[in-house]
């Protein structure tokens, strides 16, 4: 059988977002579904795109190299505080979470109640959870994406 995908999409919601990955690896772990239930996690950080842009210009300009020092370790410092300021995440932030299911051909049962139950748990219900099955319009994208994820 060929495998479905569920995607969530917790906006800027690190805590749920984590809430859910420790879900997920409490069942991979519990029901032994490590091959069955795969997961991978999108993160869009529009704030970060932003600040590497302006790096990169000022590492074309070339100031010297002690000049660059105290802007690095200010910049560090900025980063470090920014998760310690709160829990709200920066406002250009995205987190998706891709889960895989793949189960074989004798397991159709098993694949249905997983595709049922997931999004039916407590993190996963404000995600805006939704599933895609095979031969479905975004299939094709939606595996070449999860592929690509680390």
């Amino acid at each position: 059988m060929a495998y479905s995908f569920l995607i969530f999409d917790f906006g800027g919601d690190e805590d749920s977002a984590q809430q859910a990955r420790h879900r997920i690896e409490g069942w991979r772990q519990g029901f032994r579904l490590d091959k069955k239930l795969q997961l991978k996690i999108e993160r869009k950080d529009l704030q970060e795109n932003n600040d590497t842009g302006t790096e990169t210009s000022s590492k074309n300009s070339k100031p010297n190299p002690k000049a660059k020092s105290p802007s690095k370790a200010k910049a560090k410092s900025a980063r470090a505080a920014e998760p310690e300021s709160g829990s709200n995440p920066p406002a250009g932030s995205e987190i998706r979470m891709i889960v895989r299911l793949d189960f074989s051909d004798h397991e159709k049962l098993s694949h249905q109640r997983w595709l049922e139950r997931i999004p039916t748990e407590e993190p996963f219900k404000t995600a805006k959870p939704k599933v895609i099955r095979p031969g479905g319009a975004d299939f094709a994208t939606t595996e070449a994406l999860f592929e690509s994820l680390d």
